[in-house]
């Protein structure tokens, strides 16, 4: 493949998962569910402490980025 336009798609993939991740910062106050307190996600609140373990968060963030990692290995061959 051409060298140039291997980057040129790189760079285009680059771009689209940086338009992503904005647009999930961005509307991310307004979605339904939001990340770190989605239900599942583990808290205790004692009488001087409060113990928070986003387990839920941790392995939807878990997912989404191996099935990221897999389709650019897939696509990259």
């Amino acid at each position: 493949m051409d060298p140039v336009r291997e980057l040129g798609r790189t760079l285009l993939v680059l771009g689209a998962l940086l338009f992503s991740v904005g647009a999930v910062l961005y509307f991310g106050g307004k979605l339904p569910l939001r990340l770190g307190h989605l239900p599942g996600d583990i808290i205790h609140r004692g009488e001087h402490t409060t113990f928070y373990f986003p387990i839920v968060t941790c392995l939807v963030l878990s997912l989404g980025l191996s099935l990221l990692f897999w389709l650019f290995g897939h696509l990259r061959k």
